[in-house]
């Protein structure tokens, strides 16, 4: 992977006045900008990272990632992918108690979809049965 962009000021080609200060300020910017740079490709790197884990360890389990994700949101399971690649790797059968709540709010779903009578009452549903 390769970290090290050349901004616009590394490019330019010419003759100009140079003093003491600006001679030894440039260098000092280009470290801050470049360690931005390095910052936001390491930060990049780790996300997909975190979501190849994640996306493995659901598959095992019989899961798509975005299912996955979806189906712990609705059931309020507030852990980022971060924790969630860390259990996967780690943890896997706190990993599979996930999966298999998500599995089981995902079908719970479904049921409520096809109109079977489990929805609570009083919650507006777009399913609409005519008999």
């Amino acid at each position: 992977m390769r970290l090290l962009l050349l901004g616009a000021e590394d490019l330019r080609v010419g003759w100009g006045p140079r003093t003491a200060a600006a001679s030894c300020e440039s260098p000092f910017l280009r470290c801050g900008h470049n360690a931005q740079l390095v910052l936001k490709h390491l930060n990049v790197f780790l996300f997909q990272l975190w979501i190849n884990r994640i996306t493995a360890a659901s598959q095992e389990h019989g899961l798509k990632y975005p299912a996955f994700i979806v189906n712990l949101i609705k059931c309020q399971v507030e852990l980022n992918r971060k924790v969630l690649a860390d259990l996967a790797i780690y943890e896997p059968k706190t990993f599979k108690s996930l999966a298999a709540l998500a599995k089981t709010r995902r079908q719970e779903g479904f049921a409520a979809a096809l109109g079977d009578g489990k929805e609570p009452e009083g919650i507006f549903s777009r399913v609409v049965q005519y008999h």
